[in-house]
Order: C-alpha cells, then sequence, then structure tokens
C-alpha cells in the first residue's frame, strides 16, 4: 500500500507537470491581450507596450512558462494582474466556500439518490422504480443555471424563506477563524451565524446536487441488480436470512466499488469549482473566482486556480483509489 501511495503521489505531480503547460499554451491561444484590459480601450501603444514589459509579457513563451513554474515550486502561484493578491492567498480563501458547499450538494445528492438507487433495483420494474429513474433523469437533464433561478424564484422571492444568495446575511457577524463558516460558528458558540450559514447553504446545495443525484441513483441501481444476481446473494436467501438482512450486510458493501468510483468522481469536479452555481447565487468560491479572471484575462489567475483545481481532482481521486481496499479486502496494491 505505501508504495502504491507513493507512485500515485509521484503521478500526480508529473499530472500537474502536464496540466500546467497545456493550460499555459492554452491561455496564450486565446483572443485577447491582458495589457489592453489593464490599459483601458483609449490607451496609447506606448503605455499598452510599457504594462506588457512590466507584466513579463513580451518575453518569449518559454521563457514566461519557466519564470512560472520556478514560482510554482516555491508554491507560489503568483499575483493577479488585476488586484496584485497574492493567488495562492485568494484561493485558499475561497477553497473553503467551495468545500461547505460540494459537501452539503454531496450529502444532498446521497440522502435521495442513494436509497432511490437501492429501492429501484430491489423494487426492479414496479412503481417505484420507474418514478425513482423519472426523477433521476429529470435530474441530468435540469440545467443547473435554470433550477438555481427557478429556487430562487419559488423559496426566495415568492415564498420569501431562504436567502437567495451570498455567504451570509448583511445583519449578521461571524469572526472568521478556518474561514469554514459553519465551524467558525460553532467555535465561536455562534448560534444565528451557524442557522444563517445553512440556510445560505441550502438552495445552492440543492441546485448543484441535482445532477449528482441523478447519477448516483441510476449508478446504485445498476450496480446494486448486478449483485442481487449472483449467487451468493441467492445461498443467502436461502438460509433463510431476511430480506434487509441480505441487502445491508451482502449486497450493499459489494455494490460499493461502482458507487464510491462514481461518487468521488462527482464530488472532485465539484471541487474543481461549481462555476454555474457559484455565479447565480453570487457564491464567493473558487469557480466565480474564476470566471472573473476569465472576463478580466488575467492570465495568471486562470492558471494558478486550474493548477489547484488539477491539485484538488488528483488528491480526491488518489483518496477514493485508496478507500477502495478497506471497502473490498480482495484488493491489493501491489
Amino acid at each position: 500500500m505505501k508504495n502504491y501511495i507513493l507512485r500515485r503521489i509521484l503521478n500526480l505531480f508529473f499530472v500537474l507537470f502536464l496540466v500546467s503547460i497545456i493550460i499555459f499554451l492554452l491561455l496564450r491561444l486565446a483572443p485577447g491581450d491582458p495589457a489592453k484590459v489593464i490599459a483601458g480601450e483609449h490607451s496609447s501603444p506606448e503605455i499598452i507596450e510599457e504594462i506588457r514589459i512590466r507584466l513579463g509579457l513580451d518575453k518569449p513563451l518559454i521563457t514566461q512558462y519557466f519564470i512560472w513554474f520556478k514560482q510554482i515550486l516555491r508554491g507560489n502561484l503568483g499575483t493577479s494582474i488585476q488586484t496584485r493578491d497574492s493567488i495562492m492567498k485568494e484561493l485558499l480563501l475561497r477553497f473553503p466556500n467551495t468545500f461547505e458547499l460540494s459537501v452539503f450538494a454531496m450529502i444532498f445528492a446521497g440522502l435521495i439518490g442513494f436509497p432511490a438507487g437501492i429501492i429501484s433495483a430491489v423494487r426492479r420494474y414496479s412503481f417505484l422504480d420507474y418514478v425513482s429513474m423519472f426523477i433521476a433523469l429529470l435530474g441530468v437533464s435540469m440545467p443547473v443555471f435554470w433550477l438555481g433561478i427557478m429556487l430562487m424564484m419559488i423559496f426566495g422571492v415568492k415564498l420569501d424563506l431562504l436567502p437567495i444568495g451570498g455567504r451570509l446575511s448583511v445583519y449578521t457577524s461571524l469572526k472568521p477563524i478556518t474561514h469554514f463558516y459553519l465551524l467558525d460558528s460553532l467555535i465561536t458558540l455562534n448560534g444565528r451565524a451557524f442557522i444563517d450559514t445553512l440556510k445560505h447553504l441550502i438552495l445552492p446545495s440543492i441546485a448543484l446536487g441535482t445532477i449528482p443525484m441523478a447519477f448516483i441513483a441510476r449508478i446504485t441501481r445498476s450496480s446494486m441488480l448486478d449483485v442481487l444476481n449472483q449467487d451468493y446473494i441467492r445461498t443467502a436467501k436461502s438460509k433463510g436470512l431476511r430480506q434487509n438482512t441480505v441487502i445491508r450486510k451482502h449486497a450493499l458493501k459489494n455494490a460499493m466499488i461502482p458507487i464510491l468510483t462514481t461518487a468521488g468522481t462527482i464530488f472532485a469536479l465539484l471541487m474543481g469549482g461549481a462555476i454555474l452555481t457559484e455565479t447565480v447565487f453570487s457564491w464567493p468560491g473558487i469557480g466565480k473566482y474564476v470566471v472573473q479572471a476569465v472576463y478580466a484575462r488575467d492570465y495568471p489567475v486562470v492558471q494558478g486556480s486550474v493548477l489547484f483545481i488539477a491539485f484538488l481532482i488528483a488528491v480526491t481521486n488518489l483518496t477514493v483509489d485508496i478507500l477502495y481496499a478497506y471497502l473490498d479486502p480482495r484488493i491489493h496494491y501491489q
């Protein structure tokens, strides 16, 4: 296991190296000049060229890349062209927001999708099966931005039950310690901030978790059907075990590998920044930060953010692979 983890960590750094090259080249091929954006529409060519020299954009591409790569090796993702703030600092400030949103979205997806998939498999071709799979199909087909707007209109505007955007209400104060607002509110014993944070999480979590819920329901049903047709399940039933016992102790655990793979992949993608959801709900996370940088042609921010996202996805996938061995003792890493 230790050798496997070490190989995966080395592979992780190689993947990040390739990602850094790809994102660097793709950004340079994109239209637009950040120097012109900073200087303004009516600036003279002399001012634009001065800005290009100051930012190092006049140097050859290979030189620009190696300057950036040296910064990465020192743990520095550079500074924003627009704000001159540290990119790593900004990402670390926004990471807790995206993490909390992703976790709650996955909780919503799991609480609904997981039982729905199990029920559909156990009650195959029943009314519950058809209803569950119809809801799953509806969840996959529903655009996130449209669902987010509908949730805001119904629960935020019409019914006035939940806030429609932001992280906290303007009348709620919270002392940031870890920048995980739920944890900070518990540490500071701020019950009002805790409730307010939960209210702000509900609508974006539902909007973000709808598609993962549908995928989890479908993969759970498929995986459970494969397991329920195995000989050892029929043997367990022939011994007189109750159906709930057979499903819980024999079928469910053996069906968890593909479910865990799907859930881990989805969570990794959510951690990469839920761009549409964060934009619709004005959520100050990584996704919104990247969108703002793209509009501003802020090359360093986009480069650093994509590399940071790739790191999160790689670490999440590594964690899922390690969990395989604990869920299924037949799996051994050499």
